[in-house]
Protein backbone atom coordinates (compact mmCIF):
# COMPACT_ATOMS: atom_id res chain seq x y z
CA UNK A 1 0.00 0.00 0.00
CA UNK A 2 1.36 3.24 -0.64
CA UNK A 3 -1.71 5.07 1.05
CA UNK A 4 0.47 7.46 3.68
CA UNK A 5 -0.79 9.68 6.51
CA UNK A 6 -0.76 13.44 6.71
CA UNK A 7 -3.72 13.76 3.58
CA UNK A 8 -4.52 17.16 5.84
CA UNK A 9 -3.29 18.67 8.97
CA UNK A 10 -4.71 20.78 11.72
CA UNK A 11 -4.88 24.77 11.64
CA UNK A 12 -6.03 27.28 14.35
CA UNK A 13 -7.99 30.13 12.55
CA UNK A 14 -9.24 33.50 13.38
CA UNK A 15 -12.86 33.40 12.07
CA UNK A 16 -14.80 36.16 11.59
CA UNK A 17 -18.35 36.47 10.73
CA UNK A 18 -21.75 38.35 11.66
CA UNK A 19 -21.61 36.98 14.75
CA UNK A 20 -17.68 38.11 15.45
CA UNK A 21 -14.56 36.70 15.75
CA UNK A 22 -13.21 33.83 17.37
CA UNK A 23 -10.57 31.40 17.90
CA UNK A 24 -11.50 27.92 16.09
CA UNK A 25 -10.04 24.66 14.77
CA UNK A 26 -9.46 24.26 11.04
CA UNK A 27 -7.67 21.47 8.81
CA UNK A 28 -5.66 22.22 5.58
CA UNK A 29 -4.81 20.03 2.76
CA UNK A 30 -1.55 18.93 2.63
CA UNK A 31 0.81 20.15 0.08
CA UNK A 32 4.57 18.59 -0.27
CA UNK A 33 7.04 17.82 -3.33
CA UNK A 34 6.87 14.70 -4.81
CA UNK A 35 10.17 13.27 -6.76
CA UNK A 36 9.54 10.80 -9.37
CA UNK A 37 12.54 9.10 -10.41
CA UNK A 38 12.94 6.55 -12.80
CA UNK A 39 15.07 3.13 -13.06
CA UNK A 40 15.93 1.40 -15.90
CA UNK A 41 19.52 0.02 -17.24
CA UNK A 42 21.13 3.08 -17.19
CA UNK A 43 20.43 4.23 -13.37
CA UNK A 44 18.53 6.89 -11.33
CA UNK A 45 16.52 9.86 -13.32
CA UNK A 46 13.97 12.08 -11.84
CA UNK A 47 11.36 12.22 -14.44
CA UNK A 48 9.23 15.13 -12.78
CA UNK A 49 8.86 17.12 -9.03
CA UNK A 50 5.23 18.20 -8.74
CA UNK A 51 3.58 19.44 -5.66
CA UNK A 52 1.08 17.18 -4.41
CA UNK A 53 -1.54 15.79 -1.43
CA UNK A 54 0.01 12.84 0.22
CA UNK A 55 -1.62 9.52 -0.80
CA UNK A 56 -1.78 7.39 -3.49
CA UNK A 57 1.91 8.32 -4.16
CA UNK A 58 2.20 5.26 -6.71
CA UNK A 59 -0.79 5.70 -8.48
CA UNK A 60 0.06 9.24 -9.16
CA UNK A 61 3.22 8.50 -10.24
CA UNK A 62 1.86 5.33 -12.71
CA UNK A 63 -0.76 7.93 -14.54
CA UNK A 64 1.71 10.81 -14.77
CA UNK A 65 4.02 8.57 -16.53
CA UNK A 66 1.50 6.98 -18.71
CA UNK A 67 0.10 10.30 -19.83
CA UNK A 68 3.29 11.14 -20.98
CA UNK A 69 4.20 7.92 -23.04
CA UNK A 70 6.49 6.76 -20.35
CA UNK A 71 4.74 3.78 -20.01
CA UNK A 72 1.61 1.90 -21.66
CA UNK A 73 0.85 -1.10 -19.97
CA UNK A 74 1.34 -2.84 -15.89
CA UNK A 75 4.31 -5.16 -17.23
CA UNK A 76 5.81 -1.56 -18.32
CA UNK A 77 6.46 -1.03 -14.52
CA UNK A 78 8.67 -3.74 -12.40
CA UNK A 79 8.32 -2.43 -8.91
CA UNK A 80 7.07 1.29 -7.48
CA UNK A 81 8.59 2.24 -3.99
CA UNK A 82 9.68 5.03 -2.12
CA UNK A 83 13.10 6.30 -2.07
CA UNK A 84 15.93 3.71 0.15
CA UNK A 85 18.52 5.90 -0.87
CA UNK A 86 21.14 5.70 2.47
CA UNK A 87 21.06 8.60 4.11
CA UNK A 88 17.86 10.06 3.27
CA UNK A 89 15.70 11.10 5.82
CA UNK A 90 12.42 9.04 6.53
CA UNK A 91 10.48 12.14 5.62
CA UNK A 92 11.63 13.05 2.91
CA UNK A 93 11.86 9.36 1.38
CA UNK A 94 8.26 9.36 1.48
CA UNK A 95 8.28 12.54 -0.75
CA UNK A 96 10.05 10.44 -3.58
CA UNK A 97 8.84 7.35 -5.47
CA UNK A 98 11.22 5.35 -7.55
CA UNK A 99 9.40 3.88 -10.81
CA UNK A 100 11.83 0.52 -12.10
CA UNK A 101 10.90 0.08 -15.24
CA UNK A 102 10.54 -3.05 -17.43
CA UNK A 103 14.52 -3.62 -19.05
CA UNK A 104 13.10 -3.30 -22.87
CA UNK A 105 12.14 0.24 -22.06
CA UNK A 106 14.30 3.04 -22.77
CA UNK A 107 12.17 6.53 -23.05
CA UNK A 108 13.34 9.56 -24.05
CA UNK A 109 12.30 11.97 -21.05
CA UNK A 110 13.29 15.21 -23.60
CA UNK A 111 9.61 15.86 -23.30
CA UNK A 112 9.26 15.88 -19.43
CA UNK A 113 11.89 19.05 -19.10
CA UNK A 114 9.03 21.04 -18.34
CA UNK A 115 7.94 19.32 -15.15
CA UNK A 116 10.76 20.79 -13.61
CA UNK A 117 9.56 22.19 -11.28
CA UNK A 118 5.48 21.85 -11.92
CA UNK A 119 2.90 23.15 -8.95
CA UNK A 120 -0.05 21.55 -8.15
CA UNK A 121 -1.69 23.49 -10.98
CA UNK A 122 0.40 23.72 -13.64
CA UNK A 123 -0.53 22.64 -17.28
CA UNK A 124 0.80 22.74 -20.56
CA UNK A 125 0.33 25.46 -23.28
CA UNK A 126 0.54 25.96 -26.96
CA UNK A 127 -0.31 24.05 -29.90
CA UNK A 128 3.11 22.66 -30.45
CA UNK A 129 1.94 20.55 -27.79
CA UNK A 130 -1.19 19.65 -30.04
CA UNK A 131 0.54 18.19 -32.57
CA UNK A 132 2.77 16.78 -30.77
CA UNK A 133 0.15 14.48 -29.58
CA UNK A 134 -0.75 13.19 -33.10
CA UNK A 135 2.73 11.28 -33.26
CA UNK A 136 1.87 8.98 -30.46
CA UNK A 137 -1.70 9.13 -29.93
CA UNK A 138 -5.04 8.01 -31.50
CA UNK A 139 -8.33 9.30 -32.22
CA UNK A 140 -10.89 7.75 -29.92
CA UNK A 141 -13.27 5.66 -31.46
CA UNK A 142 -16.85 7.04 -32.18
CA UNK A 143 -18.30 3.75 -30.92
CA UNK A 144 -17.84 4.89 -26.93
CA UNK A 145 -20.25 5.42 -24.26
CA UNK A 146 -23.50 7.28 -25.13
CA UNK A 147 -24.69 9.22 -21.77
CA UNK A 148 -28.28 10.08 -20.95
CA UNK A 149 -28.33 13.96 -19.82
CA UNK A 150 -30.16 13.31 -16.89
CA UNK A 151 -27.57 10.81 -15.66
CA UNK A 152 -24.83 13.71 -16.75
CA UNK A 153 -26.71 15.89 -14.02
CA UNK A 154 -26.61 13.55 -11.46
CA UNK A 155 -22.52 12.82 -11.37
CA UNK A 156 -21.50 16.52 -9.59
CA UNK A 157 -23.31 15.06 -6.56
CA UNK A 158 -22.20 11.35 -6.23
CA UNK A 159 -18.69 13.12 -6.65
CA UNK A 160 -19.00 15.59 -3.93
CA UNK A 161 -20.43 12.61 -1.70
CA UNK A 162 -17.36 10.63 -2.40
CA UNK A 163 -15.02 13.33 -1.83
CA UNK A 164 -13.60 12.75 2.09
CA UNK A 165 -10.54 15.10 2.21
CA UNK A 166 -12.65 17.90 0.36
CA UNK A 167 -15.43 17.92 2.80
CA UNK A 168 -12.66 18.28 5.87
CA UNK A 169 -10.28 20.86 4.25
CA UNK A 170 -12.26 22.28 1.05
CA UNK A 171 -9.18 22.80 -0.28
CA UNK A 172 -9.02 19.58 -2.93
CA UNK A 173 -9.84 18.72 -6.88
CA UNK A 174 -11.34 15.41 -7.19
CA UNK A 175 -11.16 12.92 -10.76
CA UNK A 176 -14.13 10.55 -10.60
CA UNK A 177 -14.53 7.54 -13.15
CA UNK A 178 -18.13 6.28 -13.54
CA UNK A 179 -19.80 4.14 -15.97
CA UNK A 180 -21.85 5.30 -18.22
CA UNK A 181 -24.61 4.43 -16.05
CA UNK A 182 -23.60 6.92 -13.61
CA UNK A 183 -22.14 4.40 -11.30
CA UNK A 184 -19.33 5.61 -9.52
CA UNK A 185 -16.02 3.15 -10.23
CA UNK A 186 -13.36 4.97 -8.49
CA UNK A 187 -12.36 8.72 -7.18
CA UNK A 188 -9.19 10.61 -6.43
CA UNK A 189 -8.37 13.42 -4.57
CA UNK A 190 -5.44 16.15 -4.77
CA UNK A 191 -4.41 19.85 -4.16
CA UNK A 192 -3.45 19.83 -7.84
CA UNK A 193 -6.37 18.64 -10.69
CA UNK A 194 -3.66 17.30 -12.62
CA UNK A 195 -2.58 14.84 -9.95
CA UNK A 196 -6.56 13.73 -9.18
CA UNK A 197 -6.44 12.99 -12.71
CA UNK A 198 -3.07 11.42 -12.71
CA UNK A 199 -3.86 9.04 -9.36
CA UNK A 200 -7.26 8.29 -11.19
CA UNK A 201 -5.75 7.24 -14.21
CA UNK A 202 -2.40 5.40 -12.60
CA UNK A 203 -5.29 3.39 -10.53
CA UNK A 204 -6.56 2.22 -13.60
CA UNK A 205 -3.33 1.54 -15.13
CA UNK A 206 -1.46 -0.79 -12.42
CA UNK A 207 -5.20 -2.10 -11.83
CA UNK A 208 -4.99 -3.65 -15.40
CA UNK A 209 -8.36 -1.48 -16.62
CA UNK A 210 -6.68 0.49 -19.78
CA UNK A 211 -8.19 1.75 -21.62
CA UNK A 212 -11.37 3.32 -19.88
CA UNK A 213 -13.43 2.97 -23.72
CA UNK A 214 -16.76 2.96 -21.67
CA UNK A 215 -16.51 4.90 -19.13
CA UNK A 216 -16.10 8.82 -18.68
CA UNK A 217 -14.28 10.87 -16.30
CA UNK A 218 -15.48 14.15 -14.12
CA UNK A 219 -13.06 16.60 -12.51
CA UNK A 220 -14.33 18.94 -9.69
CA UNK A 221 -12.61 22.15 -11.80
CA UNK A 222 -11.86 23.17 -14.97
CA UNK A 223 -11.10 20.74 -18.42
CA UNK A 224 -7.12 22.24 -19.41
CA UNK A 225 -4.93 20.68 -22.26
CA UNK A 226 -3.36 19.03 -19.81
CA UNK A 227 -6.30 17.04 -18.65
CA UNK A 228 -7.61 16.00 -22.11
CA UNK A 229 -3.71 14.57 -22.60
CA UNK A 230 -4.53 12.55 -20.10
CA UNK A 231 -7.87 11.33 -20.49
CA UNK A 232 -6.70 10.49 -24.44
CA UNK A 233 -4.06 8.53 -23.54
CA UNK A 234 -6.31 6.45 -21.40
CA UNK A 235 -9.22 6.25 -24.25
CA UNK A 236 -11.37 8.26 -22.19
CA UNK A 237 -14.12 9.24 -24.74
CA UNK A 238 -16.25 11.01 -22.16
CA UNK A 239 -14.62 13.89 -20.38
CA UNK A 240 -16.73 15.99 -17.67
CA UNK A 241 -15.97 19.21 -15.66
CA UNK A 242 -17.76 21.06 -13.27
CA UNK A 243 -16.15 24.43 -14.30
CA UNK A 244 -15.06 25.77 -17.46
CA UNK A 245 -13.17 24.58 -20.56
CA UNK A 246 -9.60 25.84 -22.19
CA UNK A 247 -9.88 26.61 -25.90
CA UNK A 248 -6.61 24.16 -26.10
CA UNK A 249 -8.96 21.46 -24.81
CA UNK A 250 -11.61 21.88 -26.73
CA UNK A 251 -9.45 21.95 -29.78
CA UNK A 252 -8.01 18.53 -28.40
CA UNK A 253 -11.35 16.84 -27.82
CA UNK A 254 -12.19 18.10 -31.38
CA UNK A 255 -9.09 16.64 -33.16
CA UNK A 256 -9.40 13.34 -31.27
CA UNK A 257 -12.70 12.83 -31.64
CA UNK A 258 -13.65 12.95 -27.43
CA UNK A 259 -16.54 14.54 -25.85
CA UNK A 260 -15.80 17.48 -23.82
CA UNK A 261 -18.73 18.76 -21.52
CA UNK A 262 -18.11 21.84 -19.20
CA UNK A 263 -20.01 23.53 -16.67
CA UNK A 264 -22.02 20.69 -15.00
CA UNK A 265 -24.36 21.48 -12.74
CA UNK A 266 -27.11 19.69 -11.52
CA UNK A 267 -29.65 21.28 -13.72
CA UNK A 268 -27.50 22.13 -17.01
CA UNK A 269 -24.30 21.17 -18.85
CA UNK A 270 -22.67 22.28 -21.86
CA UNK A 271 -21.43 19.90 -24.64
CA UNK A 272 -18.44 21.35 -26.21
CA UNK A 273 -17.57 18.81 -28.53
CA UNK A 274 -18.53 15.20 -29.25
CA UNK A 275 -22.11 15.58 -29.00
CA UNK A 276 -23.07 12.64 -30.79
CA UNK A 277 -22.22 10.88 -27.40
CA UNK A 278 -25.00 12.77 -25.43
CA UNK A 279 -28.49 11.16 -26.30
CA UNK A 280 -31.21 13.73 -26.91
CA UNK A 281 -33.18 14.63 -24.09
CA UNK A 282 -36.47 13.45 -25.04
CA UNK A 283 -34.58 10.49 -26.58
CA UNK A 284 -32.95 9.37 -23.51
CA UNK A 285 -34.46 6.64 -20.83
CA UNK A 286 -35.04 8.13 -17.82
CA UNK A 287 -34.01 4.47 -16.04
CA UNK A 288 -30.87 4.62 -17.04
CA UNK A 289 -29.88 7.14 -14.13
CA UNK A 290 -28.66 4.87 -11.02
CA UNK A 291 -29.93 5.83 -7.69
Amino acid sequence: MDERPGTSVPARVLAVDARGTRVRSDRLATEEPLEIRLLDATGHRTAAVTMRTPGSDFELAAGFLHGEGVIAVPEDVRAIGYCLDPGTVEEQRLNIVTVQLAEHLRPDLSSLERHFLTTSACGVCGKASLESLDVRSRPISGDGPTVDPATLRCLPARLRAAQGLFQATGGLHAAALFHADGELVAVREDVGRHNAVDKLIGWALLAGRLPLRDDLVLVSGRASFEIMQKCLAAGVGVVCAVSAPSSLAVSLAERFGMTLVGFLREERFNVYAGAGRILPEDAAPRSAART
